[in-house]
C-alpha cells in the first residue's frame, strides 16, 4: 500500500509538473501575442496623430517652403528667419490687445462692457493670419494680412471678420 501511495503521489505531481509547464508556456507565448497586437495598433494609432497633425500644419509658414522663400529673396538686405518671424509677428498682433477699446484688428467695435482681444494667433504664410478674438461673450474669427515693413515693424490689414451668433 505504501508503494501504491508513493507510484500515486509520483504520477500526481508529474501531472501537475506537465499541466504547470504547458501552462506557462502557453501563458508566455499568450503575453508576447498580445504585447506584438498593442505595439502594432500603438505604431499605427502614432502614424495615424503623425498624418493628422501633418495635414493640420499644412497651411503654416513652418510647412511652407515657397513663404520661407519669400523672406530670404526679400528686397530688405536682412534674412527673416520663419522660426523667428512667427513669434515675432505673433507678439506684435497680440500687444494691440492692450488697447482701452480692444484690438483694433478683430474687425469688430466693442459691443458691450468688455473689448475684444485676440486669443490664439495662427501665421498661415508669408502674408495671411488667421485669428480667434472674443469678449467673453462673443466670439470670432479674423483673417488678417500682414507686413514686414523696412524698419522690421509689422503692419496688419483686416481681409476679413467674423463674429458668431450667441
Amino acid at each position: 500500500m505504501k508503494n501504491s501511495l508513493l507510484l500515486y503521489a509520483l504520477i500526481l505531481s508529474l501531472v501537475f509538473n506537465v499541466y504547470t509547464y504547458m501552462f506557462l508556456s502557453k501563458e508566455v507565448t499568450f503575453e508576447q501575442e498580445k504585447y506584438k497586437k498593442t505595439t502594432t495598433r500603438l505604431k499605427d494609432s502614432l502614424q495615424s496623430v503623425s498624418n493628422k497633425l501633418s495635414d493640420a500644419n499644412y497651411f503654416s509658414l513652418e510647412k511652407n517652403e515657397n513663404a520661407q522663400n519669400y523672406f530670404e529673396s526679400a528686397k530688405s538686405d536682412k534674412i527673416r528667419n520663419h522660426t523667428t518671424l512667427v513669434p515675432y509677428v505673433t507678439a506684435q498682433l497680440l500687444d494691440l490687445n492692450a488697447n482701452p477699446k480692444g484690438n483694433p484688428y478683430t474687425g469688430q467695435e466693442q459691443l458691450g462692457a468688455n473689448k475684444f482681444v485676440i486669443n490664439k494667433v495662427k501665421v498661415l504664410n508669408h502674408r495671411w493670419i488667421i485669428a480667434d478674438y472674443s469678449d467673453g461673450e462673443y466670439w470670432g474669427e479674423v483673417l488678417l494680412k500682414y507686413f514686414i515693413n523696412e524698419d522690421e515693424s509689422v503692419s496688419f490689414e483686416v481681409n476679413q471678420s467674423f463674429i458668431y451668433q450667441k
